[in-house]
Protein backbone atom coordinates (compact mmCIF):
# COMPACT_ATOMS: atom_id res chain seq x y z
CA UNK A 1 0.00 0.00 0.00
CA UNK A 2 0.89 3.52 -0.47
CA UNK A 3 0.21 5.02 2.90
CA UNK A 4 -0.01 8.82 3.64
CA UNK A 5 0.47 9.29 7.61
CA UNK A 6 -0.80 12.81 9.00
CA UNK A 7 0.36 13.17 12.47
CA UNK A 8 1.47 16.60 14.19
CA UNK A 9 4.17 14.77 16.19
CA UNK A 10 6.95 12.27 14.75
CA UNK A 11 10.32 11.40 16.14
CA UNK A 12 12.44 13.12 17.69
CA UNK A 13 9.71 13.77 19.59
CA UNK A 14 8.80 10.90 22.05
CA UNK A 15 5.62 9.28 20.57
CA UNK A 16 5.66 5.86 19.16
CA UNK A 17 4.13 6.84 15.23
CA UNK A 18 7.98 6.78 13.82
CA UNK A 19 8.13 3.20 15.22
CA UNK A 20 4.70 1.98 13.21
CA UNK A 21 5.96 3.83 9.78
CA UNK A 22 9.66 2.56 9.84
CA UNK A 23 7.71 -0.79 10.50
CA UNK A 24 5.32 -0.53 7.33
CA UNK A 25 7.90 0.29 5.41
CA UNK A 26 9.98 -3.37 6.55
CA UNK A 27 6.85 -4.87 5.71
CA UNK A 28 7.08 -3.39 1.61
CA UNK A 29 4.52 -0.63 2.15
CA UNK A 30 5.10 2.77 1.12
CA UNK A 31 4.92 5.50 3.86
CA UNK A 32 4.60 9.12 3.44
CA UNK A 33 4.03 11.47 6.58
CA UNK A 34 2.58 14.83 7.06
CA UNK A 35 3.95 16.03 10.24
CA UNK A 36 4.91 19.46 11.88
CA UNK A 37 8.21 21.00 12.94
CA UNK A 38 9.26 18.88 17.01
CA UNK A 39 8.85 21.27 19.50
CA UNK A 40 7.01 18.49 22.11
CA UNK A 41 6.90 19.29 25.14
CA UNK A 42 8.42 22.30 26.00
CA UNK A 43 8.25 24.75 22.73
CA UNK A 44 11.62 24.03 21.60
CA UNK A 45 12.36 23.18 18.11
CA UNK A 46 15.99 21.82 17.70
CA UNK A 47 18.76 23.46 16.26
CA UNK A 48 18.88 21.21 13.48
CA UNK A 49 15.13 21.76 12.49
CA UNK A 50 15.01 26.03 12.39
CA UNK A 51 15.91 27.38 9.08
CA UNK A 52 13.55 25.49 6.74
CA UNK A 53 16.08 22.10 7.72
CA UNK A 54 14.51 18.68 6.93
CA UNK A 55 11.40 19.66 5.40
CA UNK A 56 11.57 17.46 3.25
CA UNK A 57 13.79 14.21 4.24
CA UNK A 58 13.71 10.42 3.95
CA UNK A 59 14.91 8.27 7.05
CA UNK A 60 14.61 4.77 7.57
CA UNK A 61 12.91 4.17 4.22
CA UNK A 62 9.74 7.07 5.56
CA UNK A 63 9.46 10.04 3.26
CA UNK A 64 8.82 12.51 6.09
CA UNK A 65 7.44 15.88 5.18
CA UNK A 66 7.16 18.32 7.99
CA UNK A 67 5.28 21.86 7.68
CA UNK A 68 6.07 25.12 9.31
CA UNK A 69 3.96 25.14 12.87
CA UNK A 70 4.03 27.66 16.23
CA UNK A 71 5.76 26.53 18.84
CA UNK A 72 4.00 25.45 22.07
CA UNK A 73 3.88 27.48 24.97
CA UNK A 74 2.69 27.33 28.38
CA UNK A 75 -0.93 28.21 28.55
CA UNK A 76 -4.49 27.65 26.71
CA UNK A 77 -3.46 30.39 23.69
CA UNK A 78 -0.23 29.37 23.31
CA UNK A 79 -1.49 25.66 22.72
CA UNK A 80 -3.88 26.85 20.79
CA UNK A 81 -2.03 29.07 18.27
CA UNK A 82 0.58 26.08 18.18
CA UNK A 83 -2.69 23.25 17.03
CA UNK A 84 -4.36 25.90 14.48
CA UNK A 85 -0.98 26.70 12.92
CA UNK A 86 -0.22 22.73 12.29
CA UNK A 87 -3.77 22.74 10.68
CA UNK A 88 -3.35 26.10 7.98
CA UNK A 89 -0.01 24.75 7.31
CA UNK A 90 -0.67 21.26 7.11
CA UNK A 91 -3.91 21.90 5.05
CA UNK A 92 -1.19 24.26 2.39
CA UNK A 93 0.83 21.05 1.91
CA UNK A 94 -2.26 18.84 1.55
CA UNK A 95 -3.27 20.74 -0.64
CA UNK A 96 -0.11 21.25 -2.95
CA UNK A 97 1.25 17.69 -2.44
CA UNK A 98 0.86 14.77 -5.00
CA UNK A 99 -2.24 12.48 -3.44
CA UNK A 100 -1.50 9.50 -5.48
CA UNK A 101 -2.23 7.26 -2.39
CA UNK A 102 -4.27 4.03 -1.73
CA UNK A 103 -4.88 5.12 1.89
CA UNK A 104 -4.41 7.69 4.59
CA UNK A 105 -3.94 6.97 7.96
CA UNK A 106 -4.32 9.84 11.15
CA UNK A 107 -2.29 8.81 14.22
CA UNK A 108 -4.30 11.22 16.31
CA UNK A 109 -3.43 12.82 19.08
CA UNK A 110 -3.68 16.02 21.12
CA UNK A 111 -5.82 17.86 19.14
CA UNK A 112 -8.30 16.19 16.93
CA UNK A 113 -7.15 19.29 14.49
CA UNK A 114 -4.42 17.61 13.61
CA UNK A 115 -6.93 15.28 11.39
CA UNK A 116 -8.18 18.12 9.32
CA UNK A 117 -5.44 18.06 6.90
CA UNK A 118 -5.83 14.69 6.47
CA UNK A 119 -9.46 15.34 4.98
CA UNK A 120 -8.07 18.04 3.00
CA UNK A 121 -6.50 15.68 1.28
CA UNK A 122 -8.81 13.68 0.67
CA UNK A 123 -11.08 16.07 -0.70
CA UNK A 124 -8.78 17.06 -2.93
CA UNK A 125 -7.80 14.23 -5.03
CA UNK A 126 -6.64 12.23 -2.65
CA UNK A 127 -7.81 8.78 -1.57
CA UNK A 128 -11.21 8.32 -0.46
CA UNK A 129 -10.11 5.94 2.71
CA UNK A 130 -9.55 7.17 6.09
CA UNK A 131 -8.62 5.46 8.90
CA UNK A 132 -8.39 7.11 12.42
CA UNK A 133 -6.36 5.94 15.78
CA UNK A 134 -7.55 7.84 18.44
CA UNK A 135 -5.16 8.06 21.78
CA UNK A 136 -6.81 11.34 22.83
CA UNK A 137 -10.29 11.88 23.33
CA UNK A 138 -12.11 14.56 21.90
CA UNK A 139 -13.76 17.18 22.97
CA UNK A 140 -13.32 15.69 25.99
CA UNK A 141 -9.57 16.67 26.55
CA UNK A 142 -10.80 20.17 26.62
CA UNK A 143 -12.83 19.46 29.74
CA UNK A 144 -9.25 18.38 31.30
CA UNK A 145 -7.93 21.60 30.53
CA UNK A 146 -10.25 23.46 32.91
CA UNK A 147 -12.87 24.71 29.51
CA UNK A 148 -16.56 24.61 30.83
CA UNK A 149 -18.73 21.59 28.83
CA UNK A 150 -21.23 24.52 28.87
CA UNK A 151 -19.34 26.58 26.95
CA UNK A 152 -19.78 27.87 23.38
CA UNK A 153 -16.28 27.01 22.52
CA UNK A 154 -16.37 23.07 24.08
CA UNK A 155 -19.70 22.15 22.05
CA UNK A 156 -18.40 24.06 18.68
CA UNK A 157 -15.43 21.57 19.26
CA UNK A 158 -17.83 18.76 20.04
CA UNK A 159 -19.32 19.97 16.55
CA UNK A 160 -16.02 19.59 15.07
CA UNK A 161 -15.05 16.03 16.38
CA UNK A 162 -17.80 14.20 15.63
CA UNK A 163 -17.34 15.51 11.97
CA UNK A 164 -13.97 14.53 11.75
CA UNK A 165 -14.13 10.96 13.82
CA UNK A 166 -17.37 10.50 11.35
CA UNK A 167 -15.16 10.85 8.39
CA UNK A 168 -12.93 8.06 9.20
CA UNK A 169 -14.39 4.76 7.84
CA UNK A 170 -12.62 2.88 10.91
CA UNK A 171 -11.21 4.14 14.50
CA UNK A 172 -9.03 2.14 16.14
CA UNK A 173 -8.81 2.88 19.96
CA UNK A 174 -6.11 2.95 22.40
CA UNK A 175 -8.05 2.07 25.27
CA UNK A 176 -11.42 -0.46 25.00
CA UNK A 177 -12.93 2.33 27.39
CA UNK A 178 -12.94 5.02 24.85
CA UNK A 179 -15.84 2.75 22.93
CA UNK A 180 -17.97 4.07 25.72
CA UNK A 181 -17.61 7.48 24.59
CA UNK A 182 -17.79 7.42 21.19
CA UNK A 183 -21.15 5.90 20.85
CA UNK A 184 -22.66 7.47 24.36
CA UNK A 185 -21.29 11.20 24.38
CA UNK A 186 -20.79 11.53 21.08
CA UNK A 187 -23.46 9.31 19.44
CA UNK A 188 -21.74 7.32 16.95
CA UNK A 189 -22.96 4.23 17.19
CA UNK A 190 -22.65 3.12 13.84
CA UNK A 191 -18.93 3.82 13.68
CA UNK A 192 -16.57 0.46 13.02
CA UNK A 193 -13.67 0.42 16.00
CA UNK A 194 -11.10 -1.72 16.43
CA UNK A 195 -8.80 -2.23 20.10
CA UNK A 196 -5.61 -1.45 19.49
CA UNK A 197 -3.69 -1.11 22.19
CA UNK A 198 -0.39 0.38 22.32
CA UNK A 199 3.43 -1.24 23.08
CA UNK A 200 6.81 -0.47 24.00
CA UNK A 201 9.79 0.95 22.74
CA UNK A 202 12.34 -1.69 21.80
CA UNK A 203 14.84 -0.80 24.18
CA UNK A 204 12.81 -1.86 27.14
CA UNK A 205 13.13 -5.41 26.66
CA UNK A 206 12.75 -7.44 29.82
CA UNK A 207 15.11 -6.26 32.48
CA UNK A 208 13.33 -7.85 35.13
CA UNK A 209 12.11 -7.09 38.73
CA UNK A 210 15.41 -7.60 40.49
CA UNK A 211 17.60 -4.57 41.27
CA UNK A 212 20.43 -4.11 39.29
CA UNK A 213 22.01 -1.03 40.03
CA UNK A 214 21.44 1.05 42.86
CA UNK A 215 22.43 0.91 46.78
CA UNK A 216 21.49 -1.86 48.00
CA UNK A 217 20.19 -0.19 51.18
CA UNK A 218 17.19 1.73 49.43
CA UNK A 219 14.00 1.35 47.84
CA UNK A 220 14.34 2.74 44.31
CA UNK A 221 10.80 4.62 42.75
CA UNK A 222 11.26 5.81 39.25
CA UNK A 223 8.86 7.86 37.14
CA UNK A 224 9.66 8.40 33.39
CA UNK A 225 7.90 10.81 30.76
CA UNK A 226 5.95 13.80 30.66
CA UNK A 227 5.46 16.06 33.66
CA UNK A 228 2.44 17.90 32.70
CA UNK A 229 -0.75 19.21 34.69
CA UNK A 230 -2.71 15.70 34.04
CA UNK A 231 0.06 13.86 35.15
CA UNK A 232 -0.41 14.92 38.72
CA UNK A 233 3.26 14.32 39.68
CA UNK A 234 2.86 16.70 42.66
CA UNK A 235 1.09 13.70 43.78
CA UNK A 236 4.09 11.75 44.02
CA UNK A 237 6.06 14.79 46.08
CA UNK A 238 3.24 14.95 48.72
CA UNK A 239 3.25 11.07 48.84
CA UNK A 240 7.10 11.01 49.41
CA UNK A 241 6.41 13.59 52.39
CA UNK A 242 3.96 10.66 53.96
CA UNK A 243 6.03 7.44 53.12
CA UNK A 244 6.90 6.22 56.84
CA UNK A 245 10.09 3.70 54.84
CA UNK A 246 12.90 5.85 55.11
CA UNK A 247 14.74 3.46 52.53
CA UNK A 248 12.78 4.96 49.76
CA UNK A 249 14.19 7.12 47.32
CA UNK A 250 11.93 8.66 44.35
CA UNK A 251 13.42 9.33 41.03
CA UNK A 252 11.62 11.81 37.80
CA UNK A 253 12.81 11.49 34.90
CA UNK A 254 10.78 13.59 32.91
CA UNK A 255 10.30 17.47 31.95
CA UNK A 256 7.54 19.55 31.10
CA UNK A 257 5.12 22.81 31.70
CA UNK A 258 4.60 21.73 35.51
CA UNK A 259 8.49 20.60 36.25
CA UNK A 260 9.27 23.71 37.90
CA UNK A 261 5.94 23.40 40.08
CA UNK A 262 7.30 20.03 41.53
CA UNK A 263 10.39 21.19 42.14
CA UNK A 264 9.37 24.20 44.37
CA UNK A 265 7.10 21.57 46.16
CA UNK A 266 9.94 19.61 46.83
CA UNK A 267 11.91 21.93 48.49
CA UNK A 268 8.92 23.67 50.40
CA UNK A 269 9.07 19.77 51.73
CA UNK A 270 12.45 19.42 52.17
CA UNK A 271 12.79 16.58 50.15
CA UNK A 272 15.83 17.19 48.75
CA UNK A 273 17.28 13.79 50.16
CA UNK A 274 14.72 11.89 48.71
CA UNK A 275 13.43 13.20 45.02
CA UNK A 276 15.81 13.69 42.72
CA UNK A 277 14.83 15.64 39.25
CA UNK A 278 17.17 14.26 36.10
CA UNK A 279 15.37 16.57 33.75
CA UNK A 280 14.43 15.40 30.39
CA UNK A 281 16.87 12.72 28.89
CA UNK A 282 17.49 10.49 25.67
CA UNK A 283 15.47 7.70 25.29
CA UNK A 284 18.30 5.50 25.13
CA UNK A 285 19.42 5.75 28.65
CA UNK A 286 16.19 4.93 30.15
CA UNK A 287 17.33 1.46 30.54
CA UNK A 288 19.68 2.47 33.16
CA UNK A 289 16.99 3.91 35.31
CA UNK A 290 14.18 1.04 34.87
CA UNK A 291 17.32 -1.48 35.62
CA UNK A 292 17.73 0.62 39.40
CA UNK A 293 13.97 0.73 39.89
CA UNK A 294 12.49 -1.13 42.04
CA UNK A 295 9.36 0.00 40.96
CA UNK A 296 8.27 2.14 38.08
CA UNK A 297 5.52 5.16 39.21
CA UNK A 298 2.83 6.42 36.97
CA UNK A 299 0.62 8.88 38.26
CA UNK A 300 -2.27 10.71 36.84
CA UNK A 301 -4.79 13.38 37.26
CA UNK A 302 -8.26 13.17 38.75
CA UNK A 303 -10.30 13.73 35.51
CA UNK A 304 -12.66 11.03 33.80
CA UNK A 305 -11.16 11.97 30.41
CA UNK A 306 -7.74 10.91 31.94
CA UNK A 307 -9.27 7.95 33.43
CA UNK A 308 -10.16 6.78 30.11
CA UNK A 309 -6.54 6.29 28.57
CA UNK A 310 -3.67 4.13 29.13
CA UNK A 311 -0.47 6.05 29.09
CA UNK A 312 1.72 4.65 27.28
CA UNK A 313 4.80 3.98 29.87
CA UNK A 314 2.27 1.12 31.46
CA UNK A 315 3.40 -1.39 28.08
CA UNK A 316 7.37 0.37 28.65
CA UNK A 317 6.84 -0.63 32.53
CA UNK A 318 5.63 -4.16 31.58
CA UNK A 319 8.07 -4.56 28.81
CA UNK A 320 10.94 -4.58 31.17
CA UNK A 321 9.49 -6.72 33.77
CA UNK A 322 8.91 -3.83 36.17
CA UNK A 323 6.18 -3.90 39.40
CA UNK A 324 4.17 -0.97 39.29
CA UNK A 325 2.98 1.68 41.78
CA UNK A 326 -0.05 4.46 40.37
CA UNK A 327 -2.00 6.86 41.33
CA UNK A 328 -4.74 6.70 39.26
CA UNK A 329 -8.26 5.37 37.48
CA UNK A 330 -10.08 3.57 34.97
CA UNK A 331 -7.99 1.84 32.24
CA UNK A 332 -4.89 2.23 34.46
CA UNK A 333 -6.31 1.11 37.40
CA UNK A 334 -7.80 -1.74 35.26
CA UNK A 335 -4.70 -3.23 33.68
CA UNK A 336 -2.54 -3.04 36.29
CA UNK A 337 -5.30 -4.98 38.81
CA UNK A 338 -5.96 -7.40 35.53
CA UNK A 339 -2.31 -8.25 35.11
CA UNK A 340 -1.22 -8.34 38.82
CA UNK A 341 1.79 -6.30 37.98
CA UNK A 342 1.69 -4.22 40.91
CA UNK A 343 -0.68 -1.53 43.06
CA UNK A 344 -2.88 1.13 42.34
CA UNK A 345 -4.56 4.17 44.82
CA UNK A 346 -7.37 6.39 43.45
CA UNK A 347 -5.85 9.47 41.50
CA UNK A 348 -4.44 12.28 43.40
CA UNK A 349 -4.63 10.66 46.39
CA UNK A 350 -1.16 11.12 48.19
CA UNK A 351 -2.17 9.49 51.56
CA UNK A 352 -3.45 6.19 49.92
CA UNK A 353 -0.72 6.85 46.79
CA UNK A 354 2.44 6.73 50.04
CA UNK A 355 0.52 4.01 51.84
CA UNK A 356 1.41 1.98 48.61
CA UNK A 357 4.58 3.06 48.46
CA UNK A 358 5.35 1.61 51.58
CA UNK A 359 3.87 -1.61 51.15
CA UNK A 360 5.43 -2.38 48.03
CA UNK A 361 8.55 -1.34 49.55
CA UNK A 362 7.99 -4.43 52.41
CA UNK A 363 6.44 -6.61 49.74
CA UNK A 364 8.13 -9.93 48.79
CA UNK A 365 6.06 -10.11 45.95
CA UNK A 366 7.82 -7.63 43.35
CA UNK A 367 9.68 -10.65 42.05
CA UNK A 368 6.21 -11.97 40.97
CA UNK A 369 4.19 -9.13 39.88
CA UNK A 370 7.69 -8.50 37.41
CA UNK A 371 7.08 -11.42 35.77
CA UNK A 372 3.23 -10.87 35.65
CA UNK A 373 3.92 -7.40 33.99
CA UNK A 374 6.22 -8.83 30.99
CA UNK A 375 3.87 -11.95 30.83
CA UNK A 376 0.94 -9.57 30.51
CA UNK A 377 2.96 -7.32 27.83
CA UNK A 378 3.59 -10.53 25.45
CA UNK A 379 0.27 -11.30 25.96
CA UNK A 380 -1.62 -8.11 25.29
CA UNK A 381 1.02 -5.25 24.33
CA UNK A 382 3.61 -6.48 21.42
CA UNK A 383 5.12 -4.40 19.05
CA UNK A 384 4.47 -6.87 15.67
CA UNK A 385 0.72 -7.37 17.53
CA UNK A 386 -0.13 -3.13 16.96
CA UNK A 387 1.32 -3.52 13.63
CA UNK A 388 -0.63 -6.00 12.71
CA UNK A 389 -3.65 -4.74 13.68
CA UNK A 390 -2.86 -1.13 12.08
CA UNK A 391 -1.63 -2.95 8.91
CA UNK A 392 -5.01 -4.99 8.76
CA UNK A 393 -7.01 -1.71 10.03
CA UNK A 394 -5.42 -0.18 6.68
CA UNK A 395 -5.79 -2.84 3.99
CA UNK A 396 -9.33 -3.71 5.08
CA UNK A 397 -11.15 -0.08 4.05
Amino acid sequence: MKILVVCQYYHPEPFRIHEVCEELVCRGHEVTVLTGLPNYPMGIIPEEYRGKKHRDETVKGVHIIRVKERPRTEGKAGLAANYVSFVFFGSLKALAMKKDFDVIFVYQLSPVLMAIPAYVAKWFGGPKKVALYCLDLWPESLASMGISRNSSFYRFMKFVSIRIYKGAKVIGLSSRMFEKYFTQELGLRNKRFIHIPQFADELFSYIGPEKKIADKDTIDYVFAGNVGKMQSVETVIKAAALAKDDRIRWHIVGDGFAIEDCRRLCSSLSLEGKVKFYGRLPVEEMPRFYAMADAMIVTLADNETISFTLPGKIQSYMAAGKPVIASANGETKYVIEDSGCGMCAPAQDEKAFAAIADKMAASNDRNRMGENARSYYDEHFRKKDHVDRIEAMLAEI
